[in-house]
């Protein structure tokens, strides 16, 4: 749900509890009113109260309705509340490992690790981000950009695997760890001839997170070995 219809209905729901909290409050004094026998000045005779006592148990009724009225608003107002504060706690947790945009959180020490890849110093830039990877052993990005670096920038295809291995030893979010396990199988397919492992980690990956993205490309690839096929590898976001 889109956040504009989500402030649309916070914004209903909060106006017809007020509506329905006013009428409630309304209808309970009417009802908690106790009504005044009325009797003539003149004869010490009492008018027929019928009427009255129509409107008392037309009240009552009202009172039920507008209680009923305000409690399903609240209830509704309530659930999308929890929904919110579920999924602001579960990207708190997330958001330790990655932002939204899946790029690394900034910090200053991470900061200068990339400044110096930046200046083509790559050995300096892995020795930082792992001094920042110990210190913050929960960022998991660093580790990753260490494989990155080790696989693009050194044409070391052998040590971005093992970081990448790495990498799967730690606890991640069922994507994250698909997507790093995609990159790996990569690696072994097309750059250490170790078709085997490759195949053996897609496998992995579709049993144990069926449902992400990541298992998705892994199928595919999966298929076309199965076929006799090599095929082109899978990747991150592509077909």
């Amino acid at each position: 749900m889109s956040v504009p219809i989500r402030v649309c209905l916070y914004v209903l729901c909060l106006g017809l509890s007020a509506v329905f909290g006013y009428r409630l409050y309304v209808e309970y004094e009417g009802v908690s009113k106790k009504p005044a026998s009325a009797t003539t000045t003149d004869l010490d005779i009492k008018l027929p109260e019928e009427s009255g006592g129509g409107k008392r148990k037309g009240a009552q009724a009202n009172l039920g309705t507008w209680g009923a009225a305000l409690f399903f608003t609240l209830a509704g107002l309530g659930l999308l509340a929890g929904q919110d504060i579920s999924k602001y706690f579960s990207g708190r947790a997330t958001k330790l490992l990655f932002n939204d945009d899946g790029d690394p959180i900034t910090d200053p020490e991470y900061e200068i690790a990339e400044n110096e890849w930046a200046k083509g110093n790559h050995l300096d830039a892995i020795r930082l981000l792992r001094e920042y990877l110990a210190k913050n052993p929960r960022e998991q990005f660093a580790a990753l950009r260490i494989a990155e670096i080790y696989e693009k920038d050194l044409n070391n295809p052998l040590a971005a695997a093992l970081e990448y291995e790495e990498v799967l030893t730690k606890k991640l979010p069922p994507e994250r760890w698909g997507w790093a396990a995609i990159h790996l199988c990569n690696l072994y397919s097309t750059k250490l001839g170790q078709m085997d492992k490759a195949v053996a980690l897609l496998r992995r990956l579709d049993e144990e997170y069926p449902e992400t993205a990541a298992a998705g490309k892994a199928r595919q690839r999966l298929a076309m070995y199965d076929q006799g096929e090599l095929g082109p590898e899978p990747r991150e976001g592509g077909a």
